[in-house]
């Protein structure tokens, strides 16, 4: 999901009982009690909402939620969506058969029933999953949702030539020869010809896997696995107006400049378990420059970013100069990392890999990334801390948060000896010309090797094109790109949601690629495999960690931050928290105003 997203790819526990329940009490608050002036200014204090819920009983119904926004979302349509803050806002207007819990912190990031009365019935080994549907849930003209919306709503994933650009695991998982076609060029009366996916009657749904795949339910949580209705499918024009099964629906849409959500009146609060539905409207202005949005969050006109990527440099420094109260440094689900391709010499050698993770200076490169609050913790492997089997800094194989934090030349010069290149070498890093953050980065990468004798040029591409650029190996190879320097998070908080596309050689692509390191390992291969086959989270959870610590053995990557979030919260925002469910975004979906004007 990228920063944008939940959601790496291209296309990113406490009070739960009381979230979930709807006993949203007191004790439920993340409160004050900071040293930053935050009950004088009426905001929670400092972090009040960084996996707690801070301002949870003072929610009232009604009012206008004001969010601001300084890029639009890739598309609203429920099957191309991929930013993760789109995947986190679309629950205001879709539903799934299961979602994330509305709670915060980890328990965000388990799953609870949706439109199903609950959890899949899973049968034959794991390759057969049952629901049925809730009584009472409607579209937002009355009529009701059926087996055959989610099936056709699942469908449109198929039609990638007209419907590109969102997950495509759903697809993947029940139909990996690729036999179906898509809804648009089903031949069948009713375009509900996919196999894998049977509606005995409108209130029943059982997917039939061909494998088992221990992950499936994540994936049917995920947006793309919303149902749409097909007298209502726009096809390419869903985004602008999708219909609504949630408790809002679109009033108006004008792209790059606003959104509004209204009341959906057939939206009934006894056939949704998840949603409180606390404003009457819910408006997204968005803004060309990122200083006049963090400018209008600290004047009070709106409540919060939707993007949910931190405030920036000069909003940011302010803010936490004169309204600290108003902000919460969540730890989010991405990793900030170079990754060393073996495609290029002299990186075909571990040695010469990890003579760069030793010779780096990575107090430095978090600085970079804008210190501990902004930039985040010093990385020290390759696993987000908030997925199944991540140990954070608690596994830091090459000492990097440690004895080794400002490099090791001595170490890195038996590591260039090791790898026949006593006197250092030279290569080239690629970096992301708009990203100023990680053109930051590369030159302090490039200052530190340079004491250990590796001399570096920094390539600044076009990073709208990332995917014909470092995403060929061919060019990285032409190129000489011996680093490259990216960040990736989880889609859905596994790590096969995380990992699967960076390490597993299945997915080393001609074009599109995300296996940078073009890591070809049989072991990491046959982790993965026994992962999806093994259905208890305890086996899948040791698996995780161990192809954590496989990755980090082979020396692929030099982490350099678990990337930390400096977000605003507006004063009269209530029932807020952040969740490992969303990459430590707060949780759009039951926001509320303590002023319901």
């Amino acid at each position: 999901m990228t920063t944008q997203r939940t959601s790496g790819r291209r296309k990113q526990a406490m009070a739960a009982a009381f979230v979930v329940a709807g006993l949203l009490t007191t004790a439920a608050c993340g409160g004050g009690g900071s040293d930053d002036g935050g009950s004088k200014s009426g905001a929670a204090g400092f972090d009040a909402a960084n996996n707690k819920v801070a301002q949870a009983s003072l929610a009232k119904k009604g009012g206008t939620l004001r969010f601001g926004a300084a890029q639009d979302a890739d598309s609203w349509d429920t099957t191309r969506g991929y930013y993760g803050f789109m995947w986190n806002f679309s629950r205001y207007y879709s539903r799934q058969l299961v979602t994330n819990k509305p709670a915060p912190g980890k328990e965000g990031a388990t799953l609870t029933p949706d439109l199903a009365t609950g959890l899949a019935k899973v049968t034959d080994d794991g390759k057969t999953y049952t629901y049925t549907l809730r009584d009472g849930v409607t579209w937002e003209d009355g009529k009701p949702i059926t087996s055959k919306d989610l099936k056709y709503g699942i469908e449109r994933i198929w039609a990638q030539d007209v419907l590109s650009g969102g997950p495509t695991y759903l697809k993947d998982v029940l139909d990996p020869k690729g036999e179906y076609k898509g809804p648009y060029k089903d031949t069948s009366a009713d375009h509900l010809g996919l196999k894998a996916i049977d509606t005995p009657d409108d209130k029943t749904i059982v997917f039939h896997l061909p494998k088992a795949n221990s992950d499936f339910e994540e994936m049917l949580a995920l947006t793309s696995a919303s149902p749409v209705r097909q007298d209502k499918d726009t096809k390419s024009k869903y985004g602008l107006k999708p219909f609504s099964s949630g408790p809002y629906k679109f009033q108006s849409y004008n792209p790059g400049k606003d959104l509004t959500l209204v009341r959906n009146a057939n939206w009934k609060q006894a056939s949704d378990p998840i949603r409180k539905a606390y404003p009457d409207k819910i408006t997204v202005t968005f803004f060309s420059n990122a200083n006049e949005l963090d400018q209008r969050l600290i004047n009070g006109d709106l409540d919060l970013d939707i993007n949910q990527t931190g405030m920036s440099p000069q909003g940011r420094q302010t803010a936490l100069k004169q309204h600290k109260a108003n902000l919460d440094n969540p730890t989010s689900g991405y990793i900030r990392y170079a990754v060393f391709p073996q495609s290029v010499k002299p990186f075909d050698n571990i040695h010469c890999r990890l003579a760069v993770i030793y010779g780096a200076d990575h107090v430095s490169l978090q600085t970079a990334r804008g210190g501990p609050l902004a930039g985040g913790d010093i990385g020290t492997n390759m696993l987000p801390p908030s997925v199944a089997g991540g140990e954070g800094q608690k596994y830091d194989p090459f000492e990097l948060a440690g004895a080794n934090k400002n490099g090791n030349a001595a170490k890195a010069k038996e590591e260039l000896k090791a790898c026949g290149q006593p006197n250092g070498f030279k290569t080239t890093i690629a970096v992301r010309n708009n990203k100023p953050v990680e053109v930051a980065t590369a030159q302090s990468l490039q200052a530190s090797l340079k004491k250990v004798g590796i001399n570096v040029d920094i390539d600044q591409y076009d990073g709208s094109q990332t995917t014909g650029i470092i995403g060929s190996p061919s060019n990285v190879q032409k190129k000489g790109y011996g680093i490259i320097i990216m960040g990736w998070g989880p889609d859905f908080p596994s790590v096969q949601g995380f990992g699967l596309p960076l390490w597993d050689s299945k997915y080393i692509q001609q074009s599109g690629n995300n296996n940078y390191a073009l890591i070809n390992d049989k072991t990491i291969d046959g982790l993965f495999d026994q992962y999806v086959n093994t259905l208890d989270d305890a086996g899948k959870t040791k698996i995780a960690t161990e192809i954590n610590h496989k990755v980090m053995e082979g020396g692929y990557y030099l982490p350099f931050v678990f990337e930390k979030f400096i977000n605003w919260r507006s004063d009269n925002l209530a029932n807020v928290y952040t969740t490992d469910g969303y990459s430590g975004m707060y949780d759009f979906v039951n926001l509320g105003l303590k002023n319901a004007k």
